[in-house]
């Protein structure tokens, strides 16, 4: 079957460089599983030193002169790490490279990674150096065709190889969840020991902290913590396919074809995550599903500030994916091994050294070596001197 038969050029219009198409968007609104008026809990954070302990909720709220609010209920990297794991699944795993990297004591997924093929499991492993070159060419020329056939979904999610070549990947596909206007609750319980009890014949301390508390051997009271937000307005999706960030990607200099082939696969890729349906779980007390009475809303948007209606379903996503991936050439699986003493090696390592070390090429033992007997030998010369 022709490439013209499955459909893998029908965007074709958007991906070329005189495109005229700047993004997808998509928003949708959410409710909690229990009902509008149910309590749901955002994520909590650590305190910022200028705020008093005090009047810290530990949610993320912006508060406005008008009287409303803003909360966030699941940040962009938090959507974006439970986007990306989807391509493990059985129905989407070909669609991606399957890199799994052995770490001794357990054996790690690249889609699970943190800052995916930047992270330091990447960094210290043997495909490290593959890695590096990938960077390395899209940082020197925009050719993000060898990280596309190792870590495509670096690309779609985004990425930054801050330690390394300083490669910044922007975001093709970005969603959030915010709430508005909400009101904070509070809530307090009390932990009751029974073991206590019988080795303090009942006299049982109360206390939040010490050996007793830790072991589960004291009454431990938990008194006006933070206890959810109800929510007065909208709990809304907000995702973007950023049609302008994939035009940038290239192939290899003067090949047009393979720069196409590139788009398209990401875009199939970016495309699936889009119209995946949400998992309703974000985390426990926050259970979200798509309000039934209000469809999302989908929309291209033109650079001329023109917005078209779109409907694109998933099984279309999916049916395009696999027909740029198969075009593309989907390298099937890889696998890596972590090395920590390596990682260990460049930790001994003086900060200057470090970054020299990061910086110049990949991490090997050879690097180190190689940078370890050029610093003897400069100590030689300034002893000389």
């Amino acid at each position: 079957m022709s490439e013209d038969q499955i459909g893998v050029k029908q965007y074709d219009q958007w991906m070329e460089d005189n495109g005229d198409a700047a993004a997808l968007t998509m928003r949708q609104l959410l409710e909690p599983m229990e009902g509008k008026d149910a309590v749901i809990f955002p994520p909590t954070y650590l305190k910022p030193k200028s705020v008093k302990e005090e009047d810290w909720t530990g949610y993320n709220i912006d508060r406005f002169d008008d009287g409303t609010s803003v909360c966030q209920i699941d940040s962009v990297g938090s959507q974006a790490n439970r986007m990306e794991p989807l391509f493990k699944r059985k129905e989407y795993e070909h669609l991606v490279p399957q890199v799994v990297i052995d770490a001794g004591t357990c054996k790690v997924h690249l889609l699970d990674a943190g800052h995916r093929a930047a992270d330091a499991i990447v960094l210290f492993s043997t495909l490290g150096p593959k890695l590096y070159e990938a960077f390395r060419a899209y940082q020197e020329n925009g050719n993000a065709l060898l990280l596309a056939k190792i870590a495509p979904t670096s690309i779609v999610f985004g990425s930054w190889d801050s330690r390394s070549t300083q490669a910044k990947l922007p975001r093709i596909v970005r969603s959030v969840i915010r709430a508005y206007d909400v009101k904070e609750l509070r809530r307090s319980a009390q932990y009751s020991t029974i073991a206590g009890k019988i080795l303090a014949d009942d006299d049982v301390e109360v206390k939040a902290e010490g050996p007793n508390a830790e072991l589960g051997l004291a009454h431990v009271p938990a008194v006006q913590t933070h206890g959810g937000v109800l929510v007065q307005g909208e709990i809304r999706r907000e995702a973007i396919l950023n049609l302008s960030a994939l035009r940038t990607l290239a192939g290899p200099p003067d090949i047009i074809e393979d720069t196409l082939k590139l788009r398209r696969y990401v875009f199939g890729l970016a495309l699936v995550s889009f119209t995946a349906p949400m998992e309703p779980c974000l985390r426990e007390g926050c259970e979200l599903v798509p309000d039934p009475k209000r469809a999302a809303n989908w929309t291209l948007v033109k650079y001329d500030g023109t917005r078209v209606d779109l409907v694109v379903t998933h099984d279309e996503a999916i049916a395009f994916a696999t027909a740029a991936a198969a075009s593309f050439g989907v390298t099937k699986s890889e696998a890596g091994s972590f090395d920590s003493s390596i990682a260990k090696e460049v930790l001994a390592l003086e900060k200057a050294d470090r970054k020299k070390l990061l910086r110049q090429g990949p991490v090997t033992r050879e690097a180190i070596e190689a940078l370890e007997k050029k610093g003897k030998n400069e100590s030689k010369v300034d002893a000389k001197r």
